[in-house]
């Protein structure tokens, strides 16, 4: 088994690629090593010292660092526990019922707008901020403004602030003349 890594924006964050579906829907995401009680294969990368988020996309792994902590101490390790993991043929998660995260349900008004909004992301941001490594979902829609959720890669990315801006939101606001704003929701 061969396990490719990539670099992501955010430094403190690096992309495995083990060659195979990871998650077959969906996206999963650890923020620390207690939400991870539901994925041998997070709770085995928080073992390591110095991990602080672990994120599963289609066919990838995201892995974020503390500060301090060099990738070239952190890799290896990194590599062995995705490649035992592989191999031994357990689960990524324990129950596929908690796997897929994505957009929060909206049941107000504005259902047409939200639709509108999950759709752009859908279909022009999600598959972009993948390949950094990262997703980012809707959080909800009130009064002109946009919350998404930003997981992986793209959160905590030093230029995170200028994606949401100048990318989704300009974007949004073209397509949607209702949508005003967009902000990062910290869950």
């Amino acid at each position: 088994m061969f396990i490719q890594t990539e670099s992501t924006p955010n430094p403190a964050t690096l992309k495995f690629l083990p060659g195979q579906t990871v998650l077959s829907a969906g996206t999963a995401d650890f923020p620390s090593s207690s939400s991870a009680e539901n994925s041998p294969l997070a709770s085995s990368i928080f073992g390591i010292e110095g991990v602080t988020g672990v994120f599963f996309g289609h066919d990838f792994v995201t892995v974020t660092k503390a500060d301090g902590v060099e990738w070239d101490h952190m890799k290896p390790s990194i590599l062995g526990v995705i490649m035992e993991h592989f191999q031994s043929g357990k689960p990524v998660l324990a129950s596929e019922a908690t796997a897929p995260s994505g957009h929060a349900a909206h049941d107000g008004e504005d259902g047409e707008i939200v639709d509108q909004i999950k759709e752009l992301l859908d279909t022009r941001v999600r598959p972009a901020v993948a390949q950094d490594g990262g997703d980012i979902t809707f959080h909800g829609f009130e009064r002109g403004v946009v919350y998404l959720h930003m997981q992986g890669a793209c959160a905590g990315c030093p230029s995170s602030t200028v994606t949401l801006k100048m990318g989704i939101e300009n974007l949004l606001r073209h397509y949607i003349p209702e949508v005003t704003e967009v902000r990062p929701v910290d869950m």
